[in-house]
């Protein structure tokens, strides 16, 4: 062989060794670029809130920008069809919502435009029971006083949503079942347009993980009534939980992960987990969550798969006797 054959035989072995180790490899090491972080919600709640605590930390820990991009719409599809859809290479995450990963496929009657299969865990972020939260001025101060309103004016309470089908139109649902009463379900494109309408008398009442809505509660503009996990909230110590309220049955907690397209290599996986393992541990982060009413609760891959998929089947059975559609 001469010379000049020899080497192009080298380059072309080195080269289909490169594409062989996968698409982190063939970029030179991941990462070498910006990593965009879609959020599938609008800004303002508590998905997005989440992106933008890890954004920042995660973007040190990488030494490249995360970019926390919100795409919502079709209660998160538009947000988990982009990242399905993404090169699988890391520079293109999801922060999901568990109830659109848990509770909107039950609800649909619509084709999936995406799978449990299309989306590789990476790590999950937080967790955080809802608030029920009323507006300033209605007449109740606790659980029993909302049942007997909302008995003496059948029809009359509206509540918000962040969708038809989501995790808050889920609770109302459940609320009604448990207590007893009729109220009106008003669905929003997202938690932030919610609470706004909510802000403004324009609803009476939502449910919701804390975040979005702790700092109305500090000002006294939102009521706290309970919280839907099993403890209290070490910053709303004053709140009962739903069980202590007389609604031992009203237990619904939000968690909110990364995903990544399926395909992403394992080093990649890797690495951003562990790098999300080190900042969900560390005081600042514990101190920023528990400030906005949520836990810093990491998961691994393996853990988040599992849990997801327990999950799933546990909101089936809730979203079947409680009869919910998103169309």
């Amino acid at each position: 062989m001469n010379k000049h054959k020899r080497h192009f035989t080298l380059l072309a072995l080195a080269a289909a060794a490169t594409l062989a180790a996968g698409p982190a490899a063939a970029q030179g090491g991941y990462p070498n670029k910006p990593v965009t972080l879609i959020v599938p919600t609008a800004p303002g709640g508590t998905t997005d809130i989440a992106a933008r605590m890890l954004a920042e930390p995660l973007g040190k820990a990488l030494g490249q920008t995360v970019i926390v991009d919100n795409r919502g719409g079709a209660n998160g599809a538009v947000a988990a069809v982009a990242v399905k859809r993404a090169e699988a290479d890391g520079y293109t995450l999801l922060m999901q919502y568990s109830g659109y990963h848990v509770i909107t496929p039950h609800v649909s009657s619509q084709p999936p435009q995406w799978t449990f299969d299309d989306l590789r865990p990476v790590a999950n972020v937080l967790s955080a029971p809802q608030v029920i939260v009323v507006r300033e001025g209605l007449p109740v101060k606790s659980m029993g006083e909302l049942a007997a309103y909302a008995k003496a004016h059948p029809g009359k309470l509206a509540y918000a949503s962040s969708g038809n089908g989501s995790l808050q139109h889920v609770t109302g649902a459940m609320l009604e079942q448990q207590a007893g009463i009729q109220m009106n379900h008003i669905p929003y494109k997202g938690t932030g347009p919610a609470l706004q309408d909510l802000l403004g008398g324009q609803v009476d009442l939502t449910f919701g993980t804390p975040p979005p809505y702790m700092p109305h509660i500090a000002t006294g503009k939102l009521r706290a009534l309970a919280v839907t996990g099993k403890a209290r909230l070490p910053s709303l110590p004053n709140v009962p939980t739903a069980a202590e309220a007389g609604l031992p049955k009203l237990d619904a907690t939000s968690w909110f992960a990364v995903f990544a397209p399926a395909k992403t290599p394992q080093a990649v996986v890797d690495k951003l987990s562990a790098e999300i393992a080190r900042i969900v541990a560390t005081p600042a982060f514990k101190q920023k969550a528990a400030e906005q009413g949520a836990a810093a609760d990491y998961m691994s891959p393996q853990q988040l798969g599992d849990y997801s998929r327990a999950e799933l089947a546990r909101w089936g059975q809730v979203v079947k006797a409680s009869r919910i559609s998103a169309d």
